[in-house]
């Protein structure tokens, strides 16, 4: 059986995702939507040279734009639910990351990334995340932000995050705005990461797998 050892894996899944960001943030960008809206369920299966697989799950995702009082076009914000959960096969454990990929039209400037909210554990393996991450954004720019906690997983267990009337707050954005969660997993045989230097060490394949979620408008 090969073994696979690696440096900065956890760095570069992040890194990773936000190469994509420009292609898929604004393909699809129109009016928004005030009403809440059930979005696409999805599910994805990776598997190794080995026999080795990890599934990703997204179920029971919504999302509704929140009206601000002010009314002067500048700022959306948006709030999402939904249960994200990734299981591997027998001997296969790894890590669950949430995140949001969010664009804006026009005129977004001068403001940091913040990011808020509780986590309560539900009963093993899910961790429920309430609260919400502001996002600033160049003009015709997309992002990727990471939802302040990933989950690991092992063999036979699974893990599960649910978002819980998320907010996605774009403060200063004057055009269309869109956004999609991303849920994101990387395992193997023996998966470990050390807290020392990031390097990661297993046996088998070397498992990464991404599941985007339903593109929607914030108005």
């Amino acid at each position: 059986m090969s073994k696979f050892s690696k440096l900065g894996l956890r760095r570069a899944a992040g890194a990773c995702a936000i190469t994509a960001a420009a292609a898929i943030g604004l393909a699809s960008m129109g009016t928004g939507n005030a009403a809440a809206a059930p979005l696409a369920n999805g599910s994805k299966v990776v598997t190794g040279l080995e026999g080795e697989s990890i599934k990703t799950t997204r179920t029971g995702e919504s999302q509704y734009s929140v009206a601000r009082v002010a009314n002067n076009g500048l700022g959306r914000t948006a709030v999402v639910s939904g249960v994200y959960s990734a299981t591997g096969s027998e001997g296969v454990n790894g890590t669950l990351t949430i995140y949001v990929l969010a664009g804006c039209q026009i005129d977004v400037s001068g403001l940091s990334v913040t990011t808020a909210g509780t986590l309560s554990v539900l009963p093993s393996p899910s961790l429920t995340v309430s609260g919400g991450i502001s996002l600033p954004i160049a003009p015709g720019e997309a992002t990727i932000q990471a939802i302040s906690v990933s989950k690991d997983f092992e063999s036979g267990k699974g893990a599960a995050v649910q978002l819980s009337n998320f907010e996605i707050d774009f403060p200063n954005c004057g055009g269309y705005a869109s956004a999609r969660t991303i849920a994101q997993v990387i395992g193997g045989k023996g998966y470990d990461i050390s807290d020392d230097d990031d390097t990661v060490t297993g046996e088998g394949t070397l498992l990464k797998s991404t599941l985007y979620g339903q593109p929607f408008f914030v108005s």
